[in-house]
């Protein structure tokens, strides 16, 4: 079986002020200078994400703040471990925040809710995940696998309403609607992750967390999937939240990168310009571990080893600064003339 999809631009990248916390962050979240007059639509302020027992806490996301605009796509990229997929199940409410507030829509969404708001997130926020085998139900044919959002209360579909959805939801992922009889194990790995998307989108959500939808996925199969999100992002207007863990596959499909580190968030910009002016250590290790197309520039570059002791903030307490429009990074004063000095290299 083939798979087919267009490969649409990407959208105009937006910006907007991201924020996480250090020892003396103020309480105000910095605002960008560049910021557009365009609706969050999601708004991530102070979470923090601990796990184990309150004697001996686990802090896989400290104090971390952004906010991601309807329509645009938002890169969150990290190493293994970094709490990029803990915040990601955090909004849509798998795991629980111990600090701060999460906003969808205008409303808070963190915490406990009443069960017609909790229906209703549900529908408006949907998930990719990360392995299109396993988060798929084995002994479970396809049309039910992409239709079971819909048989929850709130919903009141016929049966015949429900297979038109479905039948659909395959038709712009570029699948079958026979393939509704098969079984997930019937498929290759890249029509089984088109499966996971049509899952998401058979409940005609705002917003979906794309938890490192290709990593599975081989080679050839990556750029089509994104492809295919990238169309279905125009189509349908759709927000995304963009997790990984390589820079060069966000670079293609999302308007703005934060990365993150140790579940703190230590750089954030448009996608060209973080490319343009990597500025923290962190990020430049994760730049300058991006294969080259070429044999020679790839057999003469410098890799770089991020070391976490270079920075000194035992006095001088570092907080999230705008060192150009739409450009922030997390510095203290001292830095923050060290990244100035590379700016006019």
């Amino acid at each position: 079986m083939t798979e087919n999809t267009t490969s649409p631009a990407p959208s105009a990248a937006p910006e907007e002020a991201v924020r996480t916390g250090g020892d003396a962050m103020s309480t105000a979240a910095p605002q960008s200078s560049a910021a557009p007059d365009r609706k969050k639509l999601v708004e991530v302020d102070h979470i923090q994400v601990q796990f184990g027992n309150k004697r001996h806490p686990f802090t896989a996301v400290d104090d971390v703040s952004f906010a991601i605009y309807q329509g645009e796509t938002f890169g969150l990229v990290g190493e293994s471990g970094s709490g990029k997929t803990t915040i990601g199940r955090s909004i849509i409410r798998i795991n629980p925040i111990s600090k701060g507030e999460i906003r969808f829509d205008g409303r808070r969404i963190s915490g406990k809710l009443s069960r017609a708001e909790d229906q209703r997130i549900t529908r408006d926020i949907q998930m990719i995940f990360q392995d299109p085998m396993s988060s798929l139900n084995e002994r479970a044919k396809v049309g039910y696998i992409v239709a079971e959002g819909l048989y929850a209360p709130g919903h009141n579909l016929t049966e015949a309403e429900r297979t038109k959805r479905v039948n659909q939801a395959l038709l712009d992922v570029g699948l079958l609607p026979e393939f509704s009889s098969r079984f997930p194990h019937e498929f290759s790995g890249g029509q089984r992750q088109r499966i996971g998307i049509a899952r998401a989108l058979v409940m005609n959500p705002k917003f979906i967390i794309a938890d490192e939808p290709i990593s599975a996925l081989d080679v050839s199969i990556r750029a089509q999937v994104l492809n295919l999100m990238s169309r279905l992002q125009k189509e349908r207007g759709l927000t995304y939240l963009f997790i990984a863990h390589d820079l060069s596959v966000v670079r293609f499909i999302c308007d703005r990168i934060a990365v993150i580190h140790k579940g703190r968030i230590v750089e954030l910009a448009e996608s060209e310009e973080l490319f343009q002016h990597p500025l923290h250590p962190y990020t430049r290790a994760l730049l300058s571990a991006i294969p080259q197309p070429d044999p020679e520039v790839e057999k003469h570059k410098k890799l770089l080893v991020y070391d976490p002791s270079v920075h000194d903030y035992r006095v001088d307490k570092p907080a999230f600064h705008e060192i150009l429009p739409g450009h922030f990074i997390y510095a203290n004063e001292k830095e923050m003339d060290e990244y100035h000095s590379m700016l006019h290299q």
